[in-house]
């Protein structure tokens, strides 16, 4: 089995403030795909996000990451449950589950380990809901500078897993009844100057480039390339989302 990586614990703070949240269309699309909303597993779940979202539908909600953490960083309601596990192999029992869910982090696992272990505690027909966002698009401008920084600055720095969210997941061996999806999510979102400097400061290859460039930061110099674009206080922020949602048939 893929041994397990954990590539957010040292700066899970900054991940909890600054990733974006995903939209109600994608989380009420997923629900109507569901034929019974009791019991609910949200695998890496980092920052706690999406179950936090799960909570508000599903009785009880499992959420799970190998980052301790993370998990000490996630928000706290009654019926979700938080574990250290990693996704390949965990402690629940056969057929517990009416939905799994996967935000921004399937690319981390061991795929066939994972498909594995899903169709043993996904119940008959439930759904699996994995998804990702790619690159952040703001105006040509700044795009143009942030294309620049992600493929040439730090590209070399991204782990080889990056390489399946920038093909949106379609590599990536999915063993479930899959479910042709026609409707177009995206993240919108308006951020100030110093929130689009945090968000860049969370990514991992961020943090491999410090690591290797004795703790030089490059996103210093990304702002000051995009500073005389930015202008206004705030700015519109979107993420093209990419799914994929399967089905588990025995």
């Amino acid at each position: 089995m893929k041994e397990a990586l954990d590539k957010f614990s040292k700066q899970a703070a900054t991940y909890k403030k600054f990733r974006p949240t995903y939209p109600a269309q994608l989380f009420d699309y997923i629900y109507s795909l569901c034929t019974h909303k009791n019991t609910a597993w949200d695998c890496g779940t980092g920052n706690g996000q999406v179950a936090l979202e799960l909570a508000k539908v599903f009785n009880k909600v499992f959420a799970t990451d190998i980052s301790e953490k993370q998990i000490h960083n996630a928000p706290r309601k009654e019926n979700i449950l938080y574990r250290v596990e990693r996704a390949e192999k965990t402690s629940f029992p056969d057929n517990t589950f009416d939905l799994v869910t996967v935000a921004q982090a399937l690319h981390w696992f061991d795929f066939n380990s994972f498909n594995q272990e899903v169709k043993r505690v996904l119940k008959p027909s439930g759904i699996v809901a994995v998804w990702g966002y790619s690159l952040l698009r703001i105006n040509p401008e700044i795009n143009k500078i942030i294309d620049n920084f992600y493929t040439q600055i730090i590209g070399e720095y991204w782990d080889k897993e990056r390489k399946h969210v920038d093909s949106r997941y379609e590599t990536i061996n999915f063993n479930f009844e899959e479910i042709n999806i026609t409707q177009k999510f995206e993240i919108e979102t308006q951020w100030t100057f110093q929130q689009l400097q945090g968000y860049f400061n969370s990514w991992s290859s961020v943090q491999n480039y410090m690591e290797k460039n004795n703790g030089h930061n490059p996103v210093t110099r990304l702002m000051e390339e995009i500073n005389p674009f930015w202008l206004n206080s705030q700015k519109q922020i979107v993420f093209p989302v990419f799914v994929r949602i399967g089905k588990n048939v025995l």
